[in-house]
């Protein structure tokens, strides 16, 4: 679509630098596949709107450090279409053009409704009947995740709802190429999404990842055997709670301008079920619980650092609500309403804490998922704020935006959820080790 990028899609080459490469793109008129002229000498390409109409074809001269390979090309199957128009997270972009300078770093929190849920005729008749088929197609929404994470300019991306094939085929190629480095993992059991996170080589190397999957993890992981011996006799919770896929994501890094400073991020996607509060709050405490084990390793592995927690993700939960409550003020008592979302899994006898100091860095919007039949806060950036401070938020789309096609998703929005996006800033040492 014109004013979107456009890329190679599965580039698969034999010791190749793409640095070492040359990259060329073309145009010509449907009728005229002869005449092409040359637009863009770089691996992706925004079309426009003179190039409405015309197909285009991506030349590739492959290349390392010794030699050059052979040149191919390859034509797009159908011709450059008009865009929609003005996207609201365009207006967002004013606020990013620039990449901002260390210590400061811009993190983003995005679920970007996987294809694995939107593709399905439950979305299309009952979640999201207002989205026009062609709209909610990955083909179409994908474009526009690319160009609105693009524009954000950000330095670390947690994404969540993340296809594998989109992030094989799509976001890993794209955003590599603008110099990102990406880790992804998929959810427990045999689900083909999961949880990515893209961080700005400029900024940042990699000290380690860690995933695990929450269900798998209880009865096993010497972290949360506290917990297990006092839920493993709730047979209906168990039931369920093993059922779940919900996994963590955490990214260890380190910064390029000053070695001894340690971002410890996390990124999760809790259970969505209405009755589950109870679910939600039990994964949060194990998530905490895992992330102060993960403080205390680096203690040993980075004597010398200064380490300050992030915790991202859709949390399916409202400020209301017993997870907000723990991560903000880092307890939960056994009596919290929460545990008893469901008469028949209620949980007893089991109080939540953690020792960081964490504030939400967007606040408490009205929305950060808009469909017609949910309207809410479920999306958050906790960051330790005894070590960091939030230089600026992103604004949040108008409500008028939102609601110009009924809801979300839609032909200018192509998730249900909003991105969260800001700005903070390294203050003072964070906990050193």
């Amino acid at each position: 679509m014109a004013g979107f990028p456009v890329y190679p899609n599965k580039l698969e080459t034999s010791f190749f630098n793409r640095n070492k490469s040359l990259f060329s793109w073309y145009r010509c008129t449907k009728d005229k596949q002869e005449e092409w002229s040359k637009v863009g000498d770089d691996y992706y390409y925004t079309p426009t709107n003179d190039d409405i109409g015309c197909l285009l074809k991506f030349s590739c001269t492959p290349g390392n450090d010794s030699t050059q390979g052979p040149s191919f090309d390859v034509v797009s199957k159908n011709p450059v279409q008009a865009g929609p128009g003005h996207c609201p997270f365009e207006t967002r972009h004013l606020f990013t053009g620039e990449r901002v300078n260390w210590p400061s770093f811009r993190i983003v929190s995005y679920n970007i409704l996987a294809d694995l849920y939107a593709d399905s005729e439950t979305a299309r008749n009952q979640l999201y009947p207002y989205c026009p088929a062609y709209a909610i197609g990955i083909d179409y929404r994908k474009q526009l995740i690319c160009k609105e994470l693009i524009g954000y300019n950000a330095d670390i991306l947690c994404l969540q709802e993340v296809d594998q094939k989109v992030f094989i085929n799509d976001l890993d190629p794209l955003l590599s190429y603008l110099d990102y480095k990406a880790v992804f993992s998929k959810k427990g059991g045999q689900v083909t999404e999961g949880l990515a996170c893209f961080f700005h080589s400029s900024k940042f190397r990699l000290v380690s990842s860690h995933t695990i999957c929450l269900a798998e993890e209880l009865p096993e992981n010497p972290v949360f055997i506290d917990l297990w011996e006092k839920l493993k006799d709730n047979t209906n919770l168990i039931t369920r709670f093993k059922d779940r896929t919900t996994s963590l994501l955490v990214t260890i890094l380190q910064s390029t301008s000053n070695p001894d400073e340690i971002l410890l991020i996390g990124n999760t996607h809790l259970y969505f079920h209405p009755d589950a509060d109870h679910i939600r709050l039990l994964q949060a405490g194990m998530i905490m619980l895992y992330m102060e084990h993960l403080r205390i390793n680096l203690s040993s592995s980075m004597p010398n650092s200064s380490v300050s927690l992030i915790m991202c993700g859709d949390f399916n939960s409202t400020p209301d609500c017993g997870v907000f409550q723990l991560m903000t003020t880092k307890f939960v008592p056994d009596d919290f309403k929460d545990w008893e979302s469901n008469a028949q899994e209620a949980i007893k006898n089991i109080s939540l804490s953690h020792s960081f100091l964490l504030e939400s860095a967007c606040g408490t919007p009205e929305y950060t998922n808009f469909t017609v039949g949910f309207v809410g806060c479920l999306d958050y950036i906790f960051y330790q704020c005894d070590s960091m401070s939030v230089s600026q938020v992103i604004p949040f789309p108008l409500e008028e935006e939102v609601k110009e096609h009924t809801a979300l998703p839609s032909v200018l929005f192509p998730s249900d959820h909003i991105a969260l996006i800001c700005d903070l800033k390294l203050e003072k040492v964070g906990h050193k080790q």
